[in-house]
């Protein structure tokens, strides 16, 4: 069962503090901000009674003794993200660390901050997948079709049925579709 929400917002149950207007007996169960506009630390506040909370509230100005175009600049959208921030930087990386405080004996680190060094790219195939593309006859610029097209020659070539009857091909047929299988689901061709 959900709890029933609280009647009245920000009370603090049990405050030992009295109301800071003067004279007023009631215990002081809301905060309220000493001074208004000023958000850069934990503030100063005060604790009121209901009725004197309410008085303040009503009083309350956060725009007071700001000028027009003050006021409009603390109501924008993107108002205290005005900061520039900092250039990415090319690859991802940033300049690099100071490499005196670092000990790198295989260069794994150090080599992507080298200046002039290209990132080493990414391969499209595995090397299952290379292994498949030497035993079809194809190279790494190959597509899906050229893939297909290159298969589809290459059974009709090994194929009992095709050669006259030939059974000396039947690993050289088991092979291409064996390679074939491995790149039809390869990321490279994927989409």
């Amino acid at each position: 069962m959900a709890s029933r929400q609280e009647k009245w917002k920000g009370r603090i149950e049990g405050a030992a503090e009295r109301c800071a207007a003067r004279g007023c007996p009631a215990p002081g169960e809301f905060r309220a901000p000493l001074t208004p506009g000023d958000f850069d630390g934990p503030g100063s506040w005060h604790y009121l009674c209901l009725e004197h909370v309410r008085t303040h509230n009503a009083r309350y100005n956060y725009f007071a003794g700001m000028s027009p175009d003050e006021i409009e600049a603390a109501q924008s959208p993107i108002a205290g993200w005005e900061r520039s921030s900092r250039a990415f930087a090319g690859a991802g990386t940033g300049p690099g660390p100071p490499w005196s405080e670092f000990i790198d004996p295989l260069d794994a680190i150090s080599a992507r901050f080298r200046p002039g060094m290209a990132r080493p790219t990414t391969d499209r195939f595995s090397a299952a997948e290379r292994h498949a593309l030497d035993v079809m006859g194809l190279g790494d610029e190959v597509d899906r079709t050229a893939l297909r097209r290159r298969y589809s020659e290459l059974v009709r070539r090994f194929h009992p049925d095709r050669n006259g009857g030939d059974r000396g091909y039947e690993g050289k047929l088991a092979a291409v579709i064996e390679a074939y299988q491995t790149l039809k689901g390869a990321r490279a061709f994927a989409a």
